[in-house]
């Protein structure tokens, strides 16, 4: 799996990101019926629920991370990601799981 990183933004409309570290484990979900934008992913942590979505705005991305566009076709319906930095204005994220069975290929070519 290629390496592909995330900002998360939109903290501060719900816990802020004070309290987010290095290493803690992300659910990200995505959001199809979404009013503001059909490619949103929301991004959720264990015990608290959504705290914020995939940035999709050139604003709100970060240095080389994906914008939501960039990801939306590359994962499933629900993915993993890790913290790797958290910085003013948002949170670096690293996916660990894309949710998209990465074996289909060896199961084709094993049905031939």
């Amino acid at each position: 799996m290629e390496e592909m990183y995330f900002t998360i933004a939109g903290c501060n409309h719900y816990f802020g990101s004070d309290f987010m570290k290095k290493g803690m484990k992300v659910k990200l979900i995505k959001e199809p019926d979404n009013e503001y934008d059909k490619e949103a992913i929301q991004v959720k942590i264990k015990g608290l629920g959504k705290v914020g979505y995939v940035a999709n705005s050139t604003y709100t991305v970060k240095g080389e991370s994906m914008s939501a566009g960039r990801l939306y076709d590359k994962l499933g319906d629900k993915a993993k990601g890790k913290v790797v930095f958290v910085i003013d204005g948002g949170v670096v994220c690293r996916i660990v799981d894309t949710g998209v069975e990465e074996n289909l290929n060896i199961i084709d070519s094993d049905l031939q």
